[in-house]
């Protein structure tokens, strides 16, 4: 079983710091809720909801293009 960085689970949500890569983002849906997740170069980690209930809605719609759909609408701003 591969053990990836980020996991929704049951009983929540499963952080793995140590199998992040930093400056890469990292995402997870868990109960119909987007987090991001980032590790930067100081190993800090770094967590976030997205709470634009249509970015959110368009996320859920469509996971796979999560940072593309991030991307436009961080250029739309």
């Amino acid at each position: 079983m591969v053990l990836e960085p980020v996991q929704s689970e049951s009983e929540g949500i499963k952080l793995r710091p140590e199998k992040m890569v930093a400056d890469k983002l990292y995402h997870c849906i868990h109960e119909d809720k987007v987090f991001l997740f980032y590790k930067d170069e100081q190993e800090l980690l770094h967590c976030y909801e997205v709470e634009d209930a249509s970015v959110q809605k368009e996320i859920l719609e469509n996971p796979a293009c999560l940072e593309e759909i991030l991307r436009k609408r961080a250029s739309s701003d």
